[in-house]
Order: structure tokens, then C-alpha cells, then sequence
């Protein structure tokens, strides 16, 4: 994510940061009013630190025995300190600051320099939100998937029954799943009429890999079209505007849903040849669920479109009854 999407973030953070040092002033004010002594002790502290750093300035090679002496003091003090507390009715930890994550202290960033957890699951919000799928994913996951919907039954016209076959994808997509940080080349497309479960199917491995920290970003191709004409037509492009765009390159993972429903014309077809092309090149995953055949995507795209998606993705055909009528009945 770029510098756009962090900054609003951040400022989160130090909001925070600045809403705990008013907390904890107002706690200090309290104390103080209560224990008088308190304030005394944590005045003599912050002598005895300042005191430390001139004298260790001064007499440099009397550096360890000023500073064994000055810890003494302090161990005195804060000892005095914890017992006044007590006496008092107060927690140790009462006059600390108070952080959401004691990891990075409320900051994003671990002592390393990697992003801390926290901040990796703020980004993921955000991809939940922009990809529109938090609350459908609650509803659609392996969780909630249901081999009984698909019919046992195999037609004279597939080697398998839509409950094998779906077992089959199944795996496919737990596989994917599991080695998606593998430079493997590996990318899906689902096809088959609606109703057969490739909108499911997505969404599950979406819910995996959003749960894992990779940004996923689930799309119809409609309005991948939408993002694109706004981002290459409209004059003053917002923030969000160029961050849509661009994450539709370098999310970890793009869906496109729906490849088909959108109008077809030369500039259409050459926008998404070129997110998948550049995704490919740029070793980025990327999952087309559509309703068209093969042969339908052959005579709706171009050769060029057609050949990158049948030499670099792996076709898995979904079949049988409509489960969306099936779960009416």
C-alpha cells in the first residue's frame, strides 16, 4: 500500500498515542492530588536521570559508578513509590501509558522496522471495505461450505458427479491457498453457468488469504472497467481514485468476477489484457470466475487475451443444477 493509504492510517495512530498521554496526565493528576509524595518521587527521578547524564558528562570514567549509584537511588524511590500505590488502592501499572497494541506501542511499526500485526489487520480492513466483501465473507467460507448442495449423480456428459467434481476444485483452491507465496505461476479460472458455486468459491479463498494478511482485491469486471475509465478519463483524480487503480497491478491477489457481463470494444479488451499480462509478468496472482465457455471467451477477446488466460491459468469447470434454486426449494 502506498504512502496515500498509510498516511490516513497513521494519523489514526497518533491520535491514539496523543488521546493515551491525555489519559494518562489526567491519572497523574489524580494521583498526585491524593499522594502528594508521588509527585515528589517522580520529581527526584527525573533529577537523579538529569543528574546521571551531567555528571557521566563531567567524569566520564567514573562513568559505571555514578550510574550504579543513581540506579540505587532510583530502585529506592520507585520501591517507595509502589508501596505508597498500594497503600492507596492503585494498580503498578496505573500510571503507565495505556496502549490498544503493546506490541508496537500503538505506533504500526515493530522495533524491527516490519509492520506490526495490528496495522497489517488495518490494511486488510481496508481491502475488505474496498473489495465490498466483509459481510458477505462472514456468510461464504470453507466454513459454511456444504458438499451436500451438489448432486452425487453423474451425467453421461462428465467423467465425474458435480459433488466429485466440486471436491476436486475444492482441493485445488485449498492447494492455491497453501503455496500462494510460492513463485509458481499459479492462477485460476472458474467458468460455468450460474448458480454452480464460483462466486462460493471465490469468496472462500478470498476469506483465507484477506485472514493471512495478503491484500485481495475482488472485483466484477465491470467495475474494474469503472475504476479504470475514472482513473484515465476523469480530470482531478482523488487519492482513492489512483490507489483503486493501481492496487488492480499490485494487490496480491485480484478477482475478477463477471468477465463477460461488461461491454466489449477495443479499449475494454485492451485494459484487461493488459492488468492480466502485467499481473503475470510481475508474478501477481489473479482469479477470472466467468459464465462463458472457452470457446465463448475465444470469440468474445482477443487472441492475445485469449492465450495469456489458457496458457497461465488453470481452467476448472463448474457444473450440475443451479444451487441458488436448489436452496429456494
Amino acid at each position: 500500500m502506498n504512502a496515500d493509504v498509510l498516511k490516513p492510517i497513521l494519523l489514526e495512530y497518533e491520535k491514539l498515542r496523543d488521546k493515551h498521554k491525555v489519559e494518562l496526565e489526567k491519572r497523574k493528576e489524580e494521583v498526585y492530588s491524593k499522594i502528594p509524595q508521588i509527585k515528589e518521587i517522580d520529581e527526584k527521578i527525573f533529577k537523579i536521570g538529569l543528574d546521571l547524564a551531567r555528571s557521566v558528562l563531567q567524569s566520564p570514567e567514573q562513568r559505571d559508578v555514578i550510574t550504579k549509584k543513581c540506579k540505587e537511588e532510583m530502585e529506592k524511590l520507585r520501591s517507595e513509590k509502589i508501596n505508597l500505590m498500594q497503600m492507596y488502592g492503585y494498580s503498578l501499572d496505573y500510571l503507565d501509558i495505556k496502549y490498544v497494541c503493546t506490541s508496537c506501542k500503538d505506533t504500526g511499526f515493530l522495533q524491527n522496522g516490519k509492520k506490526c500485526s495490528c496495522l497489517n489487520q488495518k490494511l486488510i480492513n481496508l481491502a475488505y471495505k474496498m473489495s465490498n466483501l466483509s459481510k458477505v465473507l462472514e456468510k461464504e467460507n470453507f466454513n459454511t461450505f456444504n458438499d451436500k448442495l451438489f448432486s452425487d449423480k453423474k451425467s453421461d456428459s462428465e467423467q465425474a458427479s458435480p459433488r466429485e467434481n466440486i471436491w476436486h476444485i475444492y482441493s485445488i483452491c485449498e492447494s492455491f491457498i497453501l503455496n500462494f507465496d510460492k513463485d509458481n505461476g499459479e492462477n485460476l479460472l472458474f467458468y460455468g453457468t450460474t448458480g454452480l458455486g464460483k462466486t462460493f468459491m471465490c469468496n472462500c479463498i478470498a476469506k483465507e488469504l484477506l485472514d493471512r494478511g495478503k491484500i485481495v482485491i475482488y472485483q466484477t469486471a465491470f467495475k474494474i472497467l469503472e475504476i479504470i475509465e475514472e482513473y484515465k478519463f476523469k480530470k482531478d483524480t482523488s487519492s482513492l481514485t489512483r490507489e483503486n487503480y493501481k492496487l488492480l497491478f499490485d494487490c496480491d491477489l485480484l478477482i475478477i468476477d463477471d468477465l463477460g457481463t461488461e461491454v466489449t470494444n477495443s479499449f475494454t479488451t485492451s485494459e484487461i489484457f493488459n492488468i492480466v499480462n502485467t499481473r503475470l509478468i510481475q508474478g501477481k496472482k489473479t482469479i477470472i470466475s466467468t459464465n462463458l465457455s472457452p470457446m465463448e471467451i475465444a470469440n468474445t477477446y482477443t487472441d492475445r487475451i485469449f492465450s495469456r488466460i489458457f496458457s497461465n491459468f488453470r481452467i476448472l469447470k463448474f457444473y450440475g443444477q443451479d444451487l441458488r434454486w436448489e436452496k429456494r426449494a
